[in-house]
């Protein structure tokens, strides 16, 4: 049997879990929600990552879908909500093969069922505007993570892309994460400062994710995770979920997708920007200043060190499809899961192993984190402290 063939049968058994998919967003910027007009019943490889038939391809189990919402918009609240409700009615279109799912008892559910276990996650703080009512708010709406920053700050946490204004985490900042804790919402550090990192796993009585983050020792960029945070989930019992984008897991990347994000900028556009005007600015740069390549090797390379610091039982997967805009090679979209357990069983992997970085260890940290939360629960009632109380 080949390896992909052997990697097939592992993921019809223990599929992946995904930490981070953006598809919503996607959604939003090429279609207004309009979701006939990139109906994912079928392939949608002109527009999107993501779709059912390459779900299913690449044995996707359980996704995370992001309800990000960029941390510049004046409004995140409400653009948010309709990010939760764009997730609402993609399971309302395709009840047959996506799951709601609010537990750890819900993913195992949906497997046995052979659906697509459909979670949330909040990509930044910004989302909550400061209020641990609307982090209830979300949290009752099915979020089950959110990230503590995007690419910019928040009044109370760094991000890893911005210049330090908080030292990490303010006390209000920390009072978010003992929320969170109660609630039985993940702490999520992807995009965070390693100062904000740090400062999270001292409070945090519940185990952390990074949704989509790599290692910061095998491509330094700041998005990445320092081996000495990685060194700290055993102790933690968190979840590292390696992630794709090249950019991230290349470092030929890290300049040429400086210079391109600059290209993009110096043209009026965000650049994050994936619109159709944007990718064409992309393209036209790419043909003069080819691409590094990112390949399936590449992504292993990360888990191989990860792997070696945290541990096979504090590993997962976040390959960000439909928020990056490019993708290494073998990994092109949601189909290509089964090329990386490939190149990991040849790599040496086991099969037991390997069934932890797909499914078992996703689905542990969110039982474990709802395990602290019923605990906690029975202690304290809400927080209704303010930022103004507790950082003047």
């Amino acid at each position: 049997m080949s390896s992909l063939d052997a990697a097939r049968d592992l993921l019809r058994e223990f599929p992946v879990v995904d930490g981070h998919n953006d598809l919503p967003w996607a959604l939003r910027e090429q279609v207004r929600y309009d979701l006939g007009a990139r109906d994912i019943a079928v392939h949608q490889n002109a527009h999107l990552h993501t779709d059912i038939p390459r779900l299913r391809e690449g044995g996707v189990g359980a996704q995370y879908w992001s309800v990000y919402v960029r941390s510049d918009l004046p409004d995140a609240v409400p653009a948010t909500l309709e990010q939760i409700d764009c997730v609402r009615q993609l399971l309302a279109r395709h009840p047959a093969d996506l799951a709601p799912a609010h537990t750890a008892a819900d993913m195992e559910a949906a497997r046995a069922e052979g659906r697509v276990a459909s979670l949330m996650g909040a990509e930044g703080g910004h989302s909550i505007a400061n209020s641990l009512g609307t982090l209830r708010g979300l949290y009752a709406l099915g979020v089950r993570y959110m990230t503590l920053t995007h690419n910019d700050n928040v009044d109370w946490a760094d991000s890893a892309t911005d210049e330090p204004k908080a030292g990490g985490l303010t006390a209000f900042g920390r009072e978010v994460v003992r929320e969170m804790n109660r609630l039985g919402m993940l702490v999520d550090l992807s995009h965070v400062a390693p100062t904000t990192m740090r400062d999270a796993l001292d409070v945090t009585s519940a185990p952390v994710i990074f949704s989509h983050s790599s290692s910061r020792a095998v491509c330094d960029h700041p998005r990445n995770i320092p081996d000495d945070v990685l060194e700290r989930l055993p102790g933690n019992g968190g979840v590292a979920m390696v992630t794709f984008v090249p950019k991230f897991v290349l470092q030929a990347a890290v300049d040429w997708t400086a210079a391109a994000d600059e290209n993009l900028r110096s043209h009026g556009f965000h650049h994050l920007d994936t619109g159709e005007e944007a990718m064409k600015l992309h393209r036209a740069f790419e043909e003069r200043h080819p691409r590094p390549v990112a390949t399936v090797s590449t992504v292993a390379d990360h888990l191989d060190h990860m792997r070696e610091v945290a541990g096979v039982d504090h590993l997962g997967i976040g390959g960000d499809y439909d928020g990056t805009a490019f993708t290494p090679d073998g990994l092109n979209d949601v189909s290509g899961y089964p090329n990386l357990i490939a190149e990991l069983l040849d790599r040496g992997w086991s099969s037991s192993d390997l069934a932890k970085l797909t499914w078992q260890n996703a689905v542990r940290v969110l039982g474990e984190a709802e395990d602290v939360a019923r605990g906690l629960q029975t202690t304290r009632g809400p927080s209704n402290a303010t930022i103004e109380e507790l950082d003047g």
